[in-house]
């Protein structure tokens, strides 16, 4: 395990988050206004210190000693005990929630890169505090004043976690066949019954209760989803007396592969028929509401796929500088000494694809922050519904990218130790582990290509409105003096991908399933292409930092890794997307008409 590993680039995060992203733009918008550059440094700063001496040292005893399951209760690590209060401690919970609530009123863009250290350094203890944040906006955006006093406050303030417990084992991801009852009671609350399974931090011995923000179904309510509800249901309900018991028990644990430190549970609801949940928000609106929690989280999920490749990342890189072995191709005497391998150019290949998937990947993650924080901020109203629409279109996609990407980035680390990566006396084989849940987690990528086809580049103006965006970056890049190929190329591929939605939708509107045939190449079409869109606006930025002259040695170092980042992913990936646009046309169809006896 390398101490000195820095998890992120500091430099980088400060190049996209005030010369890619213009966060001090943010400033001028009243909800920030209380803040400057130098509060969001000192956050980042708070955050970064926290993830390098706190949490990074404790991933691998969290990874080697999971959870327990003991006596119907789970026992997390020891080290989780220390943890968690200096995460609460940093207001990491709360961090972009308004002031009102005990927020500290940063913008989401900020926020986001104070986690992305935390996840780089241990994912499993970080995100007890990303699942409570997460449920208890549901109850501040839905609740009654009541269960904000009740519930989301204690959740904000770290004395209670919180989850999300969607999944039944009968019905997978498919949650409009849930089975969960809720059955009205005289006091206004419902007497819960019914299983959850995968429910991560569903138990714990580490704050003093635990809140499931839980999807059922209210008896008598119509079948699929427009009878689905949105309850609170306590581990420990909360009475006059205090806290006593709710009739939630733990059933099991799941044993992963990866995320260790994070408990995935089976959870039973009302085994002694002695479990009650309180409703929140109207009847039937459940699903609506969750979507909320579930956008979030798989935003939450993407930032966990590219700090869990950024980590691997700066570690192989410090592998490959450090380990010595062979000699360039055209050095032939054996007594010359061995040279650090990154001398070889294949690892320079392979360096280079991770760095470009990781800061590709985390500029667009950023970019969807920086839309939070416009959409729900801007004083504009157009500039506001602009936001929201790009938002939503970009969703699927900086997932998907930083999950199915940031494995192939993790691959590459671990290839580059050699044998030393595949044991387990090195870090990416468990950094492997970690990164492939992030493919399943909130969705898997065949869902997400599904959405994103199926409903979302089909909302009226958001294809057009990624255009729009795409075509003032390559503007830019022109007047920077970019080449003009690279600048064309993304135009064209952009153009493209517009033109095949347009294509597939006409052409197959009124039969979706032959539609949805080719929804997973469409997705990888949309990752490539916005990561370019991404990699241009940092090349542009570069450029015209490098055109100031009079450059620090390592800072021209910098501007010039980015260049050529930029020039791989223009003219190594952005070309992928020409026949991944022919195969989809073209409708090849092996798979679709292939029928299950031939297999």
């Amino acid at each position: 395990m390398t101490a000195g590993n820095p998890l992120l680039s500091d430099r980088d995060v400060a190049f996209l988050l005030y010369e890619v992203h213009d966060a001090a733009a943010l400033l001028r918008l009243p909800a920030f206004a209380d803040h400057d550059r130098d509060t969001f440094d000192l956050f980042l700063a708070n955050a970064r210190s926290l993830a390098r001496e706190v949490l990074y040292p404790a991933y691998r005893p969290m990874d080697e000693a999971a959870p327990t399951f003991t006596d119907g209760r789970i026992k997390v690590h020891p080290r989780m005990r220390t943890i968690w209060p200096r995460l609460c401690d940093l207001g990491v919970i709360t961090a972009s929630r308004p002031v009102d609530v005990g927020g500290q009123q940063l913008p989401r863009t900020v926020a986001l890169l104070a986690e992305a250290y935390l996840m780089a350094a241990n994912l499993g203890a970080y995100c007890y505090a990303g699942l409570t944040a997460g449920a208890a906006h549901l109850i501040e955006a839905f609740g009654s004043d009541d269960l904000k006093d009740r519930y989301m406050r204690r959740m904000y303030a770290g004395e209670w976690t919180g989850t999300m417990a969607l999944t039944e084992p009968q019905a997978g991801s498919s949650l409009a066949d849930i089975r969960t009852r809720a059955v009205p009671q005289d006091d206004g609350t419902y007497a819960i019954q019914g299983g959850k399974i995968f429910i991560s931090g569903g138990d714990h011995d580490i704050a003093d209760n635990i809140v499931h923000l839980t999807l059922a179904r209210i008896d008598g309510a119509p079948a699929g989803i427009k009878g689905i509800s949105l309850f609170a249901i306590p581990r420990l309900w909360p009475g006059p007396d205090g806290l006593v018991d709710n009739d939630v028990s733990t059933a099991g644990m799941i044993h992963k592969i990866g995320w260790r430190g994070l408990p995935s549970l089976v959870i039973n609801f009302g085994e002694r028929g002695a479990c009650r949940g309180e409703l929140v928000g109207y009847p039937g609106h459940g699903l609506s509401y969750m979507f909320q929690m579930m956008n979030e989280a798989r935003l939450m999920v993407g930032l966990n796929g590219v700090a869990t490749a950024a980590v691997a990342y700066h570690e192989s890189l410090a592998y490959a500088r450090e380990r010595r072995q062979g000699r360039p191709a055209g050095r032939r005497d054996p007594r010359s000494p061995p040279v650090p391998i990154i001398e070889h150019a294949d690892v320079r290949r392979m360096l280079l694809r991770q760095k470009a998937i990781v800061e590709g990947g985390l500029s667009l993650l950023i970019e969807t922050a920086r839309l939070t924080d416009l959409a729900h901020h801007a004083d504009d109203e157009e500039v506001r519904r602009r936001s929201a629409l790009l938002l939503d279109l970009l969703t699927p996609i900086a997932k998907s990218f930083a999950a199915e990407r940031g494995y192939d980035s993790n691959a590459l680390a671990l290839q580059i130790h050699g044998g030393y990566g595949y044991s387990s006396e090195y870090l990416p084989e468990a950094w492997l582990r970690d990164q492939k849940l992030n493919s399943i987690h909130e969705g898997t990528t065949t869902i997400h290509g599904l959405d994103l086809l199926g409903r979302r580049a089909l909302a009226p103006g958001a294809l057009q409105t990624l255009g729009r965006e795409i075509l003032q970056t390559c503007s830019q890049a022109q007047a920077a003096g970019l080449d003009l190929a690279d600048v064309v190329a993304l135009q064209e591929a952009a153009g493209a991908a517009g033109a095949l939605i347009a294509e597939l939708a006409g052409r197959h509107l009124a039969d979706p399933e032959r539609m949805l045939r080719h929804s997973h190449d469409v997705l990888d079409i949309f990752m490539t292409i916005t990561v370019a869109w991404q990699w241009l606006r940092q090349a542009t930025a570069a450029r015209r930092a490098l055109s100031r002259g009079t450059l620090s040695t390592d800072d021209d170092a910098f501007y010039r890794g980015k260049l050529q980042a930029a020039q791989y992913w223009l003219r190594t990936e952005l070309p992928r997307v020409a026949p991944l646009v022919r195969l989809c046309r073209d409708e090849e169809d092996s798979y679709a008409n292939t029928r299950p006896e031939w297999f």
